[in-house]
């Protein structure tokens, strides 16, 4: 897992500079949001005589109110980009890793996915032919399986398919990431904008 640990930590710091990027942007751009709003206030504020100096206040509040509102909705877009950059370089990241470490981690995912020991492993073709066998190998080797690397291959970006009889069960990256999204988002939205 040690290997593991600095793949996430190097994830984690790439995401970390990607965030920082993006969240300034945001933050010049809201600042640019509030600034044309807060003008056009105070433009239209000197304008109004003494009549209707009541009036203008009201529409000085409301335009600073929608230009907050606009720059909370701008912040707002820009952490939902930011953390769908996370977990989009995630995924790259894991697919991208060397061949020793990605047979490592298809080894250990496989160990731990396996109910029966028994099933079949399907990869991409990619994947089949460069990692397949030695993570199916290392997985029976370590977990005390008796994987088989299926002769049939599936679109992945990385990752497998386990297949038991009628029974599929999905370990594509893609779809690990997106399942850790819905279970994690709440938490990397905070370390990344406490």
């Amino acid at each position: 897992m040690n290997g593991i640990e600095k793949i996430t930590q190097r994830i984690r710091a790439d995401a970390q500079a990607e965030i920082d990027r993006v969240l300034d942007e945001a933050k010049a751009q809201a600042a640019q949001i509030a600034a044309k709003y807060q003008a056009q206030a105070d433009a239209e504020a000197a304008d109004l005589d003494a009549k209707n100096k009541k009036a203008a206040a009201e529409r000085e509040e409301r335009l600073a109110g929608t230009a907050q509102m606009e720059a909370r909705k701008a912040a707002l877009a820009a952490k939902q980009e930011m953390v769908e950059k996370a977990y989009d370089l995630a995924l790259r990241k894991l697919c991208a890793m060397p061949e020793k470490e990605y047979t490592a981690v298809l080894a250990s995912l496989l160990a731990q996915a396996s109910s029966t020991g028994k099933e079949e492993v399907i990869f991409s073709a990619a994947d089949r032919r460069k990692v397949g066998k030695a993570a199916v190998e290392q997985a029976n080797q370590e977990g005390g399986k008796k994987l088989t690397l299926s002769g049939e291959t599936r679109e992945l970006s990385g990752g497998f398919i386990l297949r038991a009889e009628n029974v599929e069960v999905n370990c594509a990256f893609d779809t690990l990431v997106r399942l850790q999204k819905a279970e994690t988002a709440g938490e990397v939205v905070k370390k990344l904008f406490s």
